[in-house]
């Protein structure tokens, strides 16, 4: 397995394109987690299938928000994607969220290229607002069985805030 964040860098997120590693594949309720210290995955923890991802998950290499961890990504895309690729992606906003008291940002994103939807998704705006909500409620939600009330998304923004968070992400990680 190659490190990640060795081989790869964030992308050219000024011009709105990022790479992202998947971690966690659309519909798994598995909890698994990029490896920093080890370079490689690893499965964090099994959570209630009722709590699904309900988009991939993955990370930008190079990059920590400010929970120490790479900077997350929600990549949407019609199928689920595998652990363990990367793709390039067009970022298209950021939901600010906040988990157990600390700041945690998704950049929401979707392939770069995506000929089977014509790339029709070039902002939030574009995405289907059933799918926002979904993903509003699954991250205010997702830890209710275990630490209700710990998550909250406070809101979703477009390009030029998440182009900010990323900016901040890769000055952290150097």
């Amino acid at each position: 397995m190659a490190d990640f964040n060795k081989i790869l860098d964030a992308g050219d997120y000024k011009n709105g394109e990022i790479n992202v590693v998947v971690e966690i594949p659309t519909g798994s309720n598995h909890k698994i987690e990029w490896d920093r210290k080890n370079a490689c995955f690893m499965l964090d923890r099994v959570e209630p299938i009722a709590f699904a991802k309900p988009c991939n998950y993955g990370f930008i290499p190079q990059t920590l928000d400010e929970d120490g961890d790479e900077l997350d990504v929600l990549l949407i895309t019609d199928q689920p994607l595998t652990t363990g690729i990367y793709t390039k992606a067009r970022v298209l906003g950021v939901m600010k969220f906040v988990d157990d008291g600390e700041v945690d940002d998704k950049i929401i994103a979707v392939p770069a290229d995506d000929r089977n939807n014509g790339d029709a998704y070039q902002t939030l705006e574009d995405l289907p607002k059933r799918l926002i909500e979904q993903i509003e409620f699954h991250f205010n939600h997702y830890k209710d069985l275990k630490k209700p009330g710990t998550t909250k998304v406070e809101k979703f923004a477009g390009l030029d805030e998440a182009k900010s968070v990323i900016e901040a992400a890769i000055k952290r990680w150097k």
